[in-house]
């Protein structure tokens, strides 16, 4: 059974910091508690307390809650009004379409001088004869019964008829005790034939997974599972259909049935959905062979770029915008690159090879984007090599020369291999030196300059 848990109260309390020696008010509503404990010992405090929706079948270990001041049990299994005579401060207590048929169990919150409202709609006792006049005479500090005004007058009629109706309602209240009897015998026969009728039902599956046939070959056995799988479906649908169809009568035992059956499709659905997870997690990225697909699990739009200027290669990959960078795992091989975006594989091969060691990945900052970059492994092709070297001879040879016919000073080139064309400059520089003429023009053009 599910009870009332530190755990569960620290996060209910978040109003109070989750504190929960110091908490006045608590909501435990639609928790499906079964067992009430623990809260007269964590909350003394405690001013109001919401349980309404659960399948509590009794009221206890509430009775040191001195401060409370209203109680909502509404919509639970309780049969019986009992162990609240410590709760002093008591105004409002809603019992609200529980399964009370002990009426005379009222006499218990006597004790309750404060008690001020009552409310007992929707259960059974509601229906027995003088039920109204009861409980008006019995707990004369009440102002409210099930929102309705206790008039003056009301009471005092009550009160005058009380011997005669006390006798009609103990009559009542046996009969209906003999029907709950009644149910709850009726109740765990029908448990018992359930539990037959499952286990006749996993012998009959055990018998058919082990048969004494030989062996079948793969593909019939796929095909059977297949069928079996369908038959499991449409046997399931059977059962609930059975189960929702069938007439049972409302009591806290087949509240509890129900739950139990809910709770259990739930889950059978919650393993089926997790194993189908399970089987959809295997991709296959590398054949038996050793080749290396592309893969695209995340369905991502994505572009490669050969960036031969500075000899890399770039990948973008379009990754959601608010997606956080925990959940993407990139892994850069020579030959491919493989990016897992929440567990899903986006695997690309490469045009070329590159360094894995050298690449790096970032995040676009506009975008989101995921881009890797990842430096080609051959920096430099051959022939470009032996062309560099001939124009950087050519170079040297021709810078020797022009030192020497003009006497300028050699300048060093820090990298000459880089240069794939002539020097402009030199080129200049021999235009000069051609362009300057015989030497018998140089004299008359200063004479002329003088005169």
């Amino acid at each position: 059974f599910l009870s009332v848990t530190e755990d569960l109260v620290r996060r209910r309390a978040e109003h109070n910091n989750c504190e929960i020696f110091s908490l006045e008010e608590i909501s435990l509503h639609q928790q499906e508690i079964e067992k009430l404990e623990h809260l007269d010992k964590w909350c003394r405090d405690l001013k109001i307390l919401y349980l309404q929706n659960n399948l509590i079948p009794k009221i206890e270990n509430v009775s040191k809650l001195k401060k409370l001041e209203y109680l909502n049990v509404a919509l639970n299994n309780i049969e019986r009004i009992e162990n609240l005579e410590g709760c002093e401060e008591l105004k409002k207590l809603d019992l609200t379409a529980n399964f009370i048929g002990e009426l005379s169990s009222i006499e218990s919150l006597k004790c309750n001088i404060h008690l001020k409202e009552l409310f007992l709609m929707g259960n059974p006792c509601t229906e027995f004869e003088g039920y109204r006049q009861f409980v008006v005479a019995t707990l004369q500090q009440l102002k409210y019964l099930d929102s309705k005004e206790i008039e003056r007058s009301e009471r005092i009629k009550a009160l005058q008829d009380y011997p005669e109706v006390q006798g009609k309602i103990r009559e009542q209240e046996e009969a209906y005790l003999l029907k709950r009897a009644r149910e709850k015998e009726e109740a765990q026969r029908r448990m018992q034939e359930k539990k037959d009728e499952k286990q006749k039902q996993m012998d009959s599956k055990l018998g058919c997974d082990s048969p004494d046939s030989p062996q079948e070959k793969p593909n019939q056995a796929e095909a059977d599972g297949e069928q079996e799988r369908c038959r499991t479906v449409e046997n399931d649908d059977d059962e609930d259909r059975k189960f929702w169809e069938e007439p049972t009568p409302y009591t806290p035992e087949s509240r509890l049935e129900t739950h139990r059956y809910i709770e259990e499709k739930r889950r059978a659905k919650g393993n089926e959905r997790e194993s189908k997870k399970r089987e959809k997690t295997v991709w296959t990225l590398v054949t038996a062979e050793g080749k290396v697909l592309n893969v695209n699990v995340p369905k991502l739009h994505f572009s490669l770029k050969d960036d031969e200027e500075n000899n890399q290669i770039i990948l973008d990959l379009a990754v959601y915008r608010h997606l956080d960078t925990s959940l993407l795992d990139v892994d850069v091989q020579p030959t491919y690159i493989r990016v897992l975006v929440k567990g899903k594989p986006f695997q690309l091969v490469l045009p070329e090879e590159v360094k894995p060691d050298s690449s790096s990945a970032k995040r676009s900052q506009t975008t989101g984007h995921l881009v890797v970059t990842m430096p080609k492994a051959k920096e430099i092709i051959l022939a470009k090599q032996k062309v560099s070297a001939s124009i950087k001879h050519s170079d040297c040879n021709t810078q020797q020369k022009t030192t020497r016919r003009s006497g300028q000073v050699e300048k060093l080139e820090v990298d000459p291999s880089k240069y794939s064309f002539p020097d402009v400059t030199k080129i200049i520089q021999e235009k000069e030196r051609t362009g300057q003429g015989p030497i018998k023009l140089q004299p008359q053009k200063v004479t002329e300059v003088k005169k």
